[in-house]
């Protein structure tokens, strides 16, 4: 399948199928489509693994577009200003995502819910104990918030970072939280009370405008009500 990445802060990933293709994309994903595609709705392996990726924070529920004809292509828009990322999936390199990056994938990925190790992070690590999990083979794309950074770490290599900050990660990546130093930092520093710490080897993706921060500076200015 090719694809192209269009549009700035508000882009759009257009997959071009041929005939017998297919891409999935939960609920509502799609922006536009040519006549000759085919939509079905599915759990897309039943009952259970529909609950899971509700409980992930994914749609109980799957759309695929299969091409019914050649020279087709359907169009999937992000839902918030950021930047979509295409990954390519193997069965060695599963990825654990925040719970809202799904965005479209080729049929051989999988979305399953993915659990924290550790009660500790799980408690405090920001996203909750429940992230997504893509594996399988095949092309994804997650959409983010902001501008992204990649980075690769090397074994025992570590980064810290703010707990929303975070988009997604190589399995390989282990992912703790550590209390912020001294309490004058955690009560002024404006970071709370934890961080994430990363350790590698592996890939993370790094978002610089999590969602819920841009709601936090936009509220301060919308009227109030009386």
């Amino acid at each position: 399948m090719e694809y192209e990445i269009k549009g700035g802060s508000f882009p759009i990933v257009i997959c071009y199928l041929k005939n017998g293709e297919k891409v999935k994309t939960e609920g509502g994903g799609m922006a536009l489509m040519t006549p000759n595609i085919r939509m079905e709705t599915t759990t897309d392996g039943g009952i259970l693994k529909g609950l899971g990726r509700a409980l992930s924070g994914d749609s109980m529920f799957l759309t695929y577009y299969i091409a019914e004809d050649d020279d087709q292509h359907v169009g999937f828009a992000s839902k918030f200003p950021g930047q979509i990322i295409p990954l390519e999936i193997t069965e060695d390199k599963p990825i654990i995502a925040q719970k809202t990056a799904f965005l479209a994938s080729e049929e051989g990925v999988d979305i399953k819910m993915h659990f924290r190790k550790s009660l500790k992070s799980g408690l405090f690590g920001g996203e909750g104990f429940i992230l997504q999990k893509l594996e399988g083979n095949g092309k994804a794309f997650l959409e983010m918030d902001g501008e992204i950074l990649e980075y690769e770490l090397a074994p025992g290599e570590k980064l810290v970072i703010d707990q929303g900050h975070l988009g997604a990660m190589e399995e390989t990546v282990s992912f703790d939280i550590q209390r912020v130093k001294g309490a004058k930092n955690m009560l002024l520093g404006g970071e709370g009370v934890f961080l994430a710490n990363l350790t590698g080897p592996g890939k993370v993706w790094i978002q610089t405008m999590p969602f819920s921060n841009l709601i936090e500076a936009i509220i301060p200015h919308l009227p109030s009500s009386g």
